[in-house]
């Protein structure tokens, strides 16, 4: 049975050999016959015989080709499968390789972030310390989203995840940044006096740079087309659940020292306002 095929496969590859070469044989004659035609016939125009000679050596090219393809369409067949099974492995086989590069062109591209910003993506936030193609590496700040003390591990982040998660860049505006951070009160404490409070504390620790940050939140907002927010510190009340007031303070900080600010009005308040750390909330 083996020998039976193997001589099938022979005497039908025999045929296709000899197609092939009649074929070449014949518009290759027929090339030749073509273009000493066109060589000898009595046409003025030069540039029309030169037009005639190529059109002539391109369409016997595309005979050729078209024909080769026809003889041997199964063969070719065969091999086109066999070249996309080995792709679709070599595909499986790397997904997630593909993807972390995939993932690093996208954050070139995109300009997400750069080297020293401090970013957030899929709860891990940090500095970012190093960038390659695969992976991207950050100093970890935490613990949490609202603090900004660097904890010493170092979380490296496969850049497939940029593909499908966002991500929150807190040094957007480079030198200075609008940091906003949550006081509780109880809602039948004295949140006047506590909101005059923060205003004066939140006041008092931007004086020394609240200019200066104005100057450059109105240049970055008016080259990116924004508008331009107030800059000066700000005290606004929520009321997230009964028996609660969530005093929310926004205050300009340098970027490096969000941490440092918070620190600062949150000590002023609760020396101001002692009976805030024992309201119970």
């Amino acid at each position: 049975m083996s020998d039976a095929l193997r001589s099938l496969f022979n005497h039908t590859q025999s045929h296709q050999l000899l197609a092939s070469a009649v074929l070449l044989i014949g518009i290759l004659l027929l090339r030749w016959s073509l273009l000493r035609t066109v060589t000898r016939a009595p046409i003025k125009s030069s540039d029309l015989r030169r037009r005639w000679i190529v059109q002539i050596r391109n369409a016997c090219f595309f005979a050729i080709t078209m024909g080769l393809v026809v003889i041997w369409a199964a063969e070719l067949r065969t091999a086109a499968l066999s070249v996309v099974a080995v792709f679709a492995a070599i595909v499986l086989a790397t997904k997630e390789l593909l993807q972390c590069v995939i993932g690093g062109f996208v954050k070139i591209t995109s300009g997400a972030f750069a080297l020293g910003d401090r970013i957030e993506v899929s709860g891990v936030r940090g500095d970012v310390i190093d960038q390659t193609l695969l992976t991207t590496k950050i100093m970890e700040i935490g613990p949490g989203a609202h603090t900004h003390q660097g904890t010493s591990r170092a979380v490296t982040i496969p850049n497939s995840l940029f593909l499908t998660t966002p991500v929150f860049n807190e040094s957007f505006t480079d030198k200075y940044a609008l940091h906003t951070f949550t006081v509780p009160i109880a809602v039948d404490g004295d949140w006047r006096r506590a909101e005059q409070t923060l205003l004066r504390a939140a006041n008092n620790a931007c004086r020394p740079y609240l200019e200066e940050a104005r100057r450059h939140i109105a240049h970055l907002t008016t080259r990116e087309g924004l508008d331009t927010p107030s800059v000066d510190p700000r005290v606004t009340l929520t009321l997230p659940e009964p028996g609660r007031i969530d005093l929310i303070v926004r205050v300009p900080a340098p970027s490096q020292k969000k941490g440092r600010i918070e620190q600062q009005v949150l000590h002023q308040y609760l020396t101001e306002m002692p009976s805030a750390a024992k309201a119970k909330i």
